[in-house]
């Protein structure tokens, strides 16, 4: 019985030895690859889930940031046509008074005989919106001691006058009553001052005459008021 129990055990640690031999043959035939790359595949999931995780939170944080920020910028768009609508059909406050280094200022004569009138053409060169307000505050002569042309109220339009950049704004100017007076000056060129609200503006532009220069009845000038176009009636005068 001995003998027999002692072969018993033998062959029980032969077969526990083969088992062990298997396992680490199975390791070399891939066996144990195949685990790891089960175990790694079981994680892999877990880590791509955790770098999509990361990636949303990323995503999300670039899109909350970003669409924030395009977010902004559409409304920064919309804000701008906004208020582009805004400054062009109420005139608001939005928009700065325009100074004499935002627009170009040029004189032309109208089409008549003798010369009674001169439209002057603001335009905006500034790059940004502004607001030209009141009219063109011209001196013919020295600008310290010229005579301030008055302003025809019934030109006066109902909104103020908001120019884009590029845009124009007219005044109707009445140089003279025509013919010759003993009382006209010959000028080639001319200043113009803005106003800033109610109140002139500091900085004039000096406006070039149209050729030929201007013969002017202090007496009778009058000017209109800056408006986007000239109109019939309002600007007759």
């Amino acid at each position: 019985m001995r003998t027999q129990r002692k072969y018993t055990v033998l062959a029980v640690a032969g077969i526990a030895a083969l088992s062990l031999g298997l396992t680490a043959c199975g390791g070399n035939d891939g066996t144990r690859d195949e685990g790891a790359a089960a175990s790694a595949s079981a994680g892999a999931p877990s880590a791509a889930a955790s770098a999509s995780a990361s990636t949303s939170s990323v995503v999300a944080g670039n899109s909350t940031s970003g669409g924030g920020s395009a977010g902004g910028s559409d409304s920064g768009t919309g804000g701008t046509s906004a208020t582009k609508t805004s400054k062009t059909s109420k005139g608001s406050s939005q928009a700065a008074s325009c100074t004499y280094r935002d627009v170009k200022i040029t004189a032309a004569k109208v089409d008549e005989t003798p010369t009674e009138h001169i439209v002057l053409t603001a335009t905006n060169t500034s790059g940004r919106a502004c607001r030209l307000d009141g009219y063109p505050l011209i001196a013919f002569g020295e600008i310290q001691t010229a005579k301030d042309v008055p302003a025809v109220a019934k030109s006066k339009p109902a909104a103020p006058v908001v120019l884009e950049p590029g845009a124009p704004a007219y005044a109707n100017v009445r140089v003279a009553l025509g013919g010759a007076h003993e009382d006209n000056k010959v000028v080639s060129s001319f200043n113009v001052n803005l106003f800033a609200g109610s109140d002139p503006a500091e900085g004039s532009v000096v406006v070039k005459a149209p050729a030929g220069g201007l013969a002017v009845d202090e007496a009778a000038a009058k000017t209109g008021y800056w408006t986007p176009e000239l109109r019939n009636g309002a600007d007759e005068f």
